[in-house]
């Protein structure tokens, strides 16, 4: 029986790594699709489609370059994509989204659950035993992420300090992750136990950089957004004393 393959192929060598496009229709089609229908959406409701575009197009970057491949080389490679996604693509398109009514906690409870899930050895692993267990890793959690931003981002004034709060904990809890990635003194996911040495790396260190690129920007990115809603929070109060 031939061993499962990952969804984005076999691990690539370095040589070779830049022909390694990720040319898979359906998912090319299912981004021009929502890109689309994002895009129709914000020109129906007079806005413009900049942010909405930018978001698809780095979307569309994370999952068609070559770093598809190299995440299943590189653990790094891996959470790098997933910082594209959470960090530049989700905001760029909840920035775009209507303003979202009431408190940010379900939506951070979700991201908090999800991150954690997914960058534990065992589901992690699933990853690359099944593509419907992989698309469930990257549409559970880019979604999450695009919902937190939306409430990070898109709040009215009175929800300026929960706000801040979410934020501060969203901050808090991925640079935690990060941490006990970057600090263990173990390597964790077994996928990579073979495929880091021609990379130039051992399997630890590997976990250690994906840890190091979680923790800082990440944690840096969250703690700005809430102190931005604490601003704004403290505006409108000054606001209605003032009145």
């Amino acid at each position: 029986m031939a061993p499962i393959q990952p969804y984005c192929g076999a691990p690539p060598v370095p040589g070779g790594l830049l022909d390694r496009f990720n040319i898979d229709p359906p998912l090319i089609l299912a981004l021009l699709l929502a890109a689309a229908l994002h895009t129709a959406w914000m020109h129906r409701h007079g806005k413009s489609a900049t942010l909405a575009i930018s978001g698809w197009a780095t979307a569309a970057a994370a999952f068609i370059s070559p770093l598809c491949a190299l995440s299943v080389s590189l653990f790094s490679a891996r959470v790098g994509q997933h910082m594209i996604l959470l960090l530049i693509a989700a905001p760029l398109l909840a920035a775009g989204l209507p303003r979202v009514r009431g408190e940010p906690w379900a939506a951070t409870a979700l991201f908090f659950v999800l991150l954690w899930l997914w960058h534990m050895p065992a589901p992690y692993a699933a990853t690359f035993t099944s593509d419907a267990i992989y698309w469930t890793m990257h549409v559970s959690l880019f979604g999450s992420g695009i919902w937190l931003w939306a409430s990070l981002l898109n709040h009215d004034a009175r929800s300026g300090f929960s706000t801040l709060a979410a934020g501060t904990i969203t901050s808090v809890q991925m640079g935690m992750l990060g941490a006990v990635l970057t600090l263990s003194r173990h390597a964790m996911f077994t996928p990579h136990y073979f495929t880091t040495e021609a990379w130039g790396f051992t399997p630890l260190s590997d976990q250690q950089l994906g840890g190091a690129l979680m923790w800082v920007p990440g944690c840096l990115l969250f703690l700005w957004v809430g102190t931005r809603s604490f601003r704004l929070a403290w505006r409108a109060i000054d606001g209605a004393r003032a009145a």
